[in-house]
């Protein structure tokens, strides 16, 4: 079964930020990263129990080959992706951020 995935706004941005980032580094780079979060996603969306919880009901997935993280919830009508965030940030600040996303939905 695939649970139906929703973004919050905010994950947009912050996938384009990434994706500018790496795109600057090395022409194609940034495809790349993109296609890693899709693919990260999509597993999430076959399975999102696999992955931990790490702050209440909040579940984090770890992209591979990018220092990146997604944060989601699982909710009964789908998964809500919150936040995309560069591993080197302080964990508590992306805790505290993806709450906030989530609280002004």
């Amino acid at each position: 079964m695939n649970y139906m995935l929703r973004f919050l706004p905010e994950v947009e941005e912050d996938i384009f930020i990434g994706f500018s980032w790496y795109e600057e580094k090395a022409l194609g780079l940034g495809e790349e990263f993109k296609r890693m979060f899709y693919s990260c996603v999509a597993e999430i969306a076959r399975n999102p129990f696999l992955y931990p919880k790490v702050d209440g009901e909040f579940r984090r997935c770890l992209l591979r080959r990018f220092p990146y993280v997604i944060y989601f919830i699982v909710e009964e009508i789908g998964v809500v992706v919150c936040g995309f965030f560069h591993c080197a940030r302080d964990p508590e600040g992306i805790k505290k951020k993806v709450r906030d996303r989530k609280e002004k939905e």
